[in-house]
């Protein structure tokens, strides 16, 4: 019984790609995600910020989050490799596991969206990135 209980808990990437969640939610945050990767590879800072969760959307600086991405996506898009690394990654959203855990989800990618973990916040009525 403590296995499978244990086995609830374990990340997805000990199951392969399985997904937990309903199927809506599984796809709701795979949307999200390929929403912000297809807006990283039209170096499209302000739909990037769109797919955000509120405390990362704060203006630093004097530069709005539009204008922080568009300047980081510039850099990106420009470096050698950096556009083929982005379409790689929206590839691979399509069969990485998501779990779903209450209002939180993460999406198990080999690379990070962001920079960090590839977590999600149920916020503003749909997922959201938050880190």
């Amino acid at each position: 019984m403590l296995a499978c209980a244990a086995a609830l808990v374990s990340p997805a990437s000990a199951f392969g790609a399985h997904s937990v969640g309903t199927h809506a939610q599984i796809a709701w945050v795979r949307s999200a995600a390929s929403r912000f990767v297809a807006a990283e590879l039209a170096g499209n800072g302000g739909g990037a910020c769109a797919v955000l969760n509120a405390p990362l959307r704060f203006t630093e600086g004097n530069r709005t989050c539009e204008q922080r991405w568009d300047a980081k996506l510039a850099r990106l898009l420009s470096e050698p490799g950096g556009r083929e690394r982005l379409k790689a990654q929206a590839r691979a959203i399509a069969s990485a596991p998501v779990i779903v855990d209450g209002y939180t989800a993460t999406l198990d990618l080999s690379t990070p969206l962001m920079g960090g973990a590839n977590h999600f916040r149920w916020s503003e009525d749909c997922w959201m990135l938050a880190s």
